[in-house]
């Protein structure tokens, strides 16, 4: 029989179709200082480098969007990166950019842009260590180049999706659509305060600063990682927190049961991700950290995010592989499925088409 054929996504991330079937199998030359390779759904490398310690690795797009207001845009790309390399558990130790500007920026924009990028990685600890940043034809926000980011920290500490164990208890932060709510408080304020009130326009607007979990995973493993409490952090990005869920029990080859009415959907995620015909568990969700916890630890976890200030929730537990993946809803225990298709994307290609403001 012939096999299906596999094809990019119309949009968004590729599938793990996709990536099984052209990336995985050509990775390069095997080193045995490589201990986290590329994988679907994992957001970091991981590499020895000696002395008992590893490098965390991860790289994405520079994503700059000048309608959120320039200061708001180079933080919130900084902290897209950062908020991957900090699942593994360490802080951001090096950066290296990429700016691959459009011809029409001004020295002005990116000075901010620059000025915003120096000081959360001041803040954070990180040094610029390379980068490459020159103006092209052909290029155009908000996809500017790209950047890596690096971190440092003991061999036996490092976490990735993949350490899920049965047993964990299931902890998000802040809630579902964080992220598709607050780019469209953003990129639409006056829409959402005509058509839902002013109110809801300013809950979602407040959520903008949300969209990291920097904070969130260093504050996480304060209280332990592995057997002594936290064992798995994911950045729940495109496909939200269904998405980011079925993806850790994905890696990590274990059974899932995630309640769906303990996840968190604030009211103004509710009323804007609805009006624009988004699924809030499902659409992309930048600033929801997915974590699991020996539960034991799970207490001690939700007081210490709770002290900095950060909302979160436990959700489910982790199960054997063969006991499956289940979603618990009102309507009842059905199979925990990935969505492959984020219906932000769509959603604010429609926004645009009609001319919202």
């Amino acid at each position: 029989m012939a096999q299906p054929k596999v094809q990019f996504p119309d949009l968004g991330k590729i599938s793990r179709e996709f990536f099984d079937h052209f990336i995985y199998p050509r990775l390069g030359a095997r080193r045995p200082d490589v201990l986290v390779g590329p994988r679907h759904g994992v957001d970091v490398g991981i590499v020895k480098i000696g002395n008992g310690q590893v490098m965390a690795i991860t790289t994405d797009p520079i994503y700059i969007v000048p309608q959120y207001g320039w200061e708001r845009a180079a933080w919130f790309s900084w902290h897209i990166l950062a908020s991957d390399v900090t699942t593994s558990g360490f802080p951001p130790a090096f950066v290296i950019p990429d700016f691959n500007l459009p011809i029409g920026i001004r020295e002005e924009e990116f000075e901010i842009v620059w000025r915003i990028w120096h000081e959360e990685s001041t803040k954070y600890g990180a040094a610029v260590v390379a980068g490459h940043t020159a103006r092209y034809d052909g290029t155009d926000y908000p996809m500017v180049g790209g950047a890596t980011f690096l971190a440092v920290g003991p061999e036996d500490r490092y976490l990735t999706p993949e350490m899920a164990r049965p047993g964990d208890r299931v902890v998000i932060t802040k809630g579902a659509a964080i992220e598709a709510t607050g780019i469209f408080a953003a990129t639409f304020p006056r829409t959402i305060e005509r058509e839902l009130g002013e109110a809801v326009a300013e809950a979602g607007q407040a959520l903008f600063y949300q969209m990291s979990t920097v904070d969130d995973a260093l504050t996480a493993v304060t209280v332990g990682v592995r057997d002594q409490g936290v064992t798995a952090m994911h950045d729940a990005t495109e496909c939200g927190v269904l998405g980011g869920l079925y993806e850790v029990a994905e890696a990590s080859g274990v059974g899932l049961e995630v309640y769906l009415d303990r996840i968190p959907v604030p009211p103004a995620v509710e009323a804007i991700t609805r009006h624009f015909g988004m699924d809030p568990y499902t659409s992309i969700s930048e600033g929801t950290l997915i974590l699991t916890v020996r539960p034991e630890k799970t207490q001690a976890l939700l007081e210490a995010l709770a002290r900095k200030g950060i909302e979160a929730a436990e959700i489910g537990e982790v199960l054997p592989a063969e006991e499956g993946r289940w979603l618990v809803t009102p309507e009842g225990r059905k199979p925990l499925e990935h969505p492959r298709v984020d219906p932000f994307w769509g959603a604010i290609r429609r926004a645009f088409e009609e001319g919202l403001t």
